[in-house]
């Protein structure tokens, strides 16, 4: 199997990448992005590119791929709709339909997360923003595709997260994992479970769509095929 990820360098991302280089089913990985996360495998490639509304310059070196799971992403926080919009919708556009055109056999498996509004009509701007990409993404002619709703995500392996506030956040509530884990089993997850969870779906995919914490912790934590 060979997978691209976009994302690599956040949280979520770092977790999906560490999951597929551990994984023996996975022969190759893809890092697409405006950096390198600085790792070293035999299996990685890391690409780096600027200009995210158009990857014809890049299209050659994304032929051939059998998933994608797309962890880009910005937290809404004092972000204008319009930006917000740009980074979470326009962007991810941008990125699946090149690869619909490239890879129409593959599976797309898209970060989203909990509260997402799939009407597009609520009062939550990331969430009605979040709902659209979700919509636009289930309507493209992919093998498959996979919307992931995580909640609370609990870091591990040294992974931490790129925005002040959540490093913040987490290492606050970290500390009380084991204790949150058996009051919100629903709504807990980590990096690992996550990371676990993308890659076996895109290899074996999923009884619906849509999938919430419960339904990731459920595949997560299933015994490995």
């Amino acid at each position: 199997m060979k997978v691209i990820i976009f994302g690599a360098t956040g949280m979520i991302g770092r977790g999906v990448l560490r999951e597929c280089l551990l994984d023996e089913e996975v022969k190759k990985v893809l890092t697409i992005g405006r950096s390198v996360t600085g790792m070293q495998h035999e299996k990685l490639r890391e690409l780096t590119h600027n200009d995210f509304r158009d990857f014809s310059a890049i299209e050659s070196n994304l032929l051939g791929y059998d998933a994608c799971i797309y962890c880009l992403g910005v937290s809404s926080t004092g972000m204008a709709e319009q930006d917000y919009h740009h980074v979470t919708y326009a962007i991810t556009q941008a990125v699946a339909q090149t690869l619909v055109k490239l890879n129409s056999n593959m599976a797309f498996i898209y970060v989203s997360g909990a509260g997402t509004d799939s009407t597009e009509q609520g009062r939550i701007m990331w969430a009605r923003v979040k709902g659209k990409t979700e919509n636009m993404l289930l309507r493209l002619p992919f093998k498959s595709a996979y919307m992931f709703r995580p909640a609370f995500i609990q870091p591990m392996h040294g992974i931490v997260s790129k925005t002040k506030l959540y490093r913040v956040l987490y290492t606050v509530f970290g500390k009380l994992y084991p204790l949150l884990k058996v009051l919100f089993p629903k709504s807990i997850t980590t990096t690992e479970i996550l990371g676990r969870a993308m890659l076996r779906v895109a290899k074996r995919g999923a009884p619906r769509q849509v999938l919430e914490t419960q339904d990731i912790n459920n595949i997560g934590l299933s015994i490995k095929e």
